[in-house]
C-alpha cells in the first residue's frame, strides 16, 4: 500500500480544490515526511451531495444480505491490509507498532460484527389498545458526519462507519489533521472490498474548515463525533441549528480503585498500562489512582516497580511498550501539567522528564505523582499525556464523593473480592463503562459511551447501530 496523500471521494482519489496541504510530522523523529492533502468547502459540498445521492440509488435499499456480504469482504480485506496499515500509523501518531496492529485488527472485528448484526436488526410488533396492527421500522437516516480524532485513528473510524453503513446510510469520514492516513487507507480498502462509490468518502483537513462544513451541511442528517469536550461542545452547538443528532465522546479523567481486599498485587502491576498506553493518550485512562489506606505504600512500590518495567522508545521496534507524543505541541501541553505539579509540590516518585535514551521525536517519561490534591490541575484535568496521580483513601463515602466530584463520567476500575461492594460502588460511580478487576473498557458486542461531560450516545454494540437509525412507527386499522 503507497502513503495515500488525497481525497477519496467518488470510490477514488481526487484531488483537493485549492487548500493547502497538511504535512504530517513522523512522532518518532520530529521530521516530516509526506504532505496530504487538505479538503475545503467546496470539496465537502461535493463529498457530502454525491454521498446522498449513493445513499437515495441504491445503499438505503440494498438487501440486508447483499449488504451483509459486501461488510464482511470489508473485514477481510482489512485483515489482508493488517501490517501496511499498522505501519501507515506507528508513522502518523507514534502508535507502537505492536499496538496498531492489534487495532486494525480490532477494525476488521468491528466490520464483522456489523456485518453479523445487519440481517438481526429488527423492529417489534406492539399489541395496542384499538386493536389492529402496530409495528416499528428502523431506517437509515442518509448521510452521516463522522468525526474521529488522533489517539485511536483507525479503529474509532470502524467504531462510526461500519454501524452507519450496517444501518444503509452513507457515511463521510473527517480523520484529525495529525492521523488521516489509515483513514484514507480504510475508504480505498473497503470500496476494493465491494462498497459501491459514494458509499464512504474520507476528507483529510482542519476541523475549522471541514468539520464545520460537515456539521452544518444541509444534507447531513446525523454527527457522530469523537475529541475534546470544548469541540464536542460547538459541535453540538452547530448541530442545534437544525436539529441534526449528534452522537459524542468527548474527554474523560477515569478513578481507578483499589479495595484493602482485592488482589491489590494484580492491580499494581496491571494498573501502569490503564495509563500509560498509548503514552497516556487515552480518553480511558485512569489517571486518579484511589488506594486503601492499609494497602497503599505497598501498592505504590510494586505500581512504580511495574512502571520502571515498561519500554518506552521508537514504535517500530517490536518491544516498544510506549512511543513518543503526537507532536510536539501535545508533549509542550503535558509538561505544562508537570510544571504546575512541581510548583504545587506534588511528589514524582517516577519520571518528570524527557528520556535521555530519546533525543528525537517527542517522547517523555511515564510520571508517577503522590500528594496531588484534590483541587490540583493534575487531578482536575484531562492530561492527555502519560501522567498519574495516586492518593490513599479511608472510607467508601468520601472516596465515591471525591470520584464522582469530576465533570467527566467516561470509564474506570474497581478492584475488589466483595460481591456487594462492588456492585454498590459501580451503581455509584457516575460514568458509562466501568470494569471490575479489570482495565477493559472497550468490547465490540457492548455499548460505550460517558455520562456528563463525556458526552452522549454510544459506539459499538447494538446501541451504536440503533444511533445511526429513525424508529418509526406504523398503525394498520383493521
Amino acid at each position: 500500500m503507497t502513503t495515500p496523500t488525497q481525497l477519496f471521494v467518488d470510490g477514488r482519489w481526487q484531488s483537493a480544490r485549492g487548500r493547502s496541504p497538511i504535512r504530517l510530522i513522523n512522532p518518532a523523529t520530529g521530521e516530516g515526511f509526506v504532505d496530504v492533502e487538505s479538503a475545503g468547502v467546496a470539496d465537502v459540498a461535493r463529498a457530502v451531495e454525491s454521498a446522498h445521492v449513493a445513499w437515495e440509488s441504491g445503499w438505503r435499499d440494498m438487501t440486508p444480505g447483499k449488504r451483509t456480504e459486501i461488510l464482511y469482504n470489508v473485514a477481510r480485506k482489512l485483515r489482508e491490509q493488517q501490517e501496511s496499515i499498522a505501519q501507515l500509523e506507528t508513522l502518523q501518531i507514534g502508535k507502537p507498532i505492536t499496538d496498531a496492529r492489534d487495532e486494525v485488527g480490532l477494525g476488521a472485528r468491528v466490520f464483522e460484527y456489523y456485518a453479523g448484526a445487519v440481517t438481526q436488526f429488527c423492529g417489534q410488533t406492539i399489541p395496542v389498545a384499538r386493536g389492529g396492527f402496530d409495528f416499528t421500522l428502523r431506517e437509515s437516516m442518509g448521510v452521516v458526519a463522522a468525526v474521529v480524532p488522533w489517539n485511536f485513528p483507525f479503529p474509532i473510524a470502524c467504531w462510526k462507519a461500519a454501524p452507519a453503513l450496517a444501518a444503509g446510510n452513507c457515511v463521510v469520514l473527517k480523520p484529525a489533521s495529525l492521523s488521516p492516513l489509515t483513514a484514507l487507507a480504510l475508504g480505498e480498502t473497503a470500496h476494493a472490498a465491494g462498497l459501491p462509490p459514494g458509499v464512504l468518502q474520507v476528507l483529510p483537513g482542519s476541523g475549522a474548515v471541514v468539520g464545520d462544513a460537515l456539521v452544518t451541511h444541509p444534507l447531513i442528517r446525523k454527527v457522530s463525533f469523537t475529541g475534546s469536550t470544548a469541540v464536542g461542545r460547538r459541535v453540538m452547538e452547530l448541530a442545534a441549528r437544525d436539529l441534526k443528532r449528534v452522537s459524542l465522546e468527548l474527554g474523560g479523567k477515569s478513578p481507578n480503585i483499589i479495595f484493602a481486599d482485592a488482589d491489590w498485587q494484580k492491580a499494581a502491576e496491571t494498573s501502569p498500562m490503564s495509563v500509560f498506553a498509548n503514552t497516556g493518550q487515552d480518553c480511558c485512562a485512569r489517571s486518579r489512582v484511589y488506594v486503601e489506606r492499609s494497602v497503599f505504600e505497598p501498592f505504590v512500590d510494586r505500581f512504580v516497580a511495574a512502571t520502571h518495567k515498561l519500554v518506552v522508545g521508537d514504535p517500530a521496534r517490536e518491544e516498544t511498550q510506549l512511543g513518543p507524543l503526537v507532536s510536539a505541541a501535545q508533549r509542550a501541553v503535558v509538561e505544562d501539567f508537570l510544571a504546575d505539579a512541581r510548583a504545587r509540590g506534588s511528589r514524582f516518585v517516577c519520571g518528570g522528564g524527557r528520556p535521555k535514551t530519546e533525543s528525537r521525536g517527542f517522547f517523555l517519561e511515564p510520571t508517577v505523582l503522590l500528594g496531588v490534591g484534590s483541587g490540583d490541575r493534575c487531578w482536575q484535568e484531562e492530561i492527555f499525556g502519560p501522567v498519574v496521580a495516586i492518593t490513599p483513601f479511608d472510607d467508601e463515602a468520601t472516596l465515591l464523593r471525591d470520584v464522582n466530584a469530576s465533570p467527566y463520567g467516561l470509564s474506570g476500575s474497581l478492584w475488589t473480592n466483595d460481591l456487594r461492594r462492588a456492585l454498590r460502588v459501580s451503581r455509584a460511580v457516575q460514568a458509562g463503562v466501568l470494569s471490575v478487576n479489570s482495565h477493559s473498557s472497550v468490547h465490540v458486542e457492548a455499548p460505550f459511551g460517558g455520562f456528563k461531560t463525556s458526552g452522549l450516545g454510544r459506539d459499538l454494540g447494538m446501541a451504536a447501530m440503533e444511533g445511526y437509525t429513525e424508529l418509526k412507527n406504523v398503525y394498520v386499522a383493521e
